[in-house]
């Protein structure tokens, strides 16, 4: 198995669930959450910065980390039950795009 396979289902596995748990739980999320979501939005935004100045081939995945993922973790993390509705419905669009894509990755390894 390559790493980028690995990559992938990491991505559908453990990432994508993470989000659609966001998305769907919302504000009724356990308290414990919130914080976490700041501490693995910091850890997302620290690990593709370091990516995308390292690997430019990459850096649009990264730039989507550091843009998109990071920053939405780390505001839902920091407002926490005061979060808006719309932001965990970013979650749930991210979870989708992010299962559609690694989805559709591992297949296209696997036709090649």
């Amino acid at each position: 198995m390559s790493e980028l396979t690995i990559i992938h289902l990491a991505h559908i596995l453990i990432f994508s669930s993470l989000l659609f748990y966001v998305g769907i739980m919302g504000v009724k999320m356990p308290s414990f959450m919130f914080p976490l979501l700041i501490v693995i939005g910091l850890g997302v935004l620290g690990y593709h910065i370091y990516k995308a100045m390292s690997m430019p081939k990459y850096a649009w995945a990264n730039y989507i980390h550091i843009f998109l993922v990071a920053p939405l973790l780390v505001l839902i993390g920091f407002y926490g039950k005061e979060t808006s509705y719309v932001f965990f419905q970013y979650c749930l669009m991210l979870a989708f795009a992010s299962f559609g894509y690694h989805a559709y990755s591992i297949a296209k390894e696997n036709m090649a």
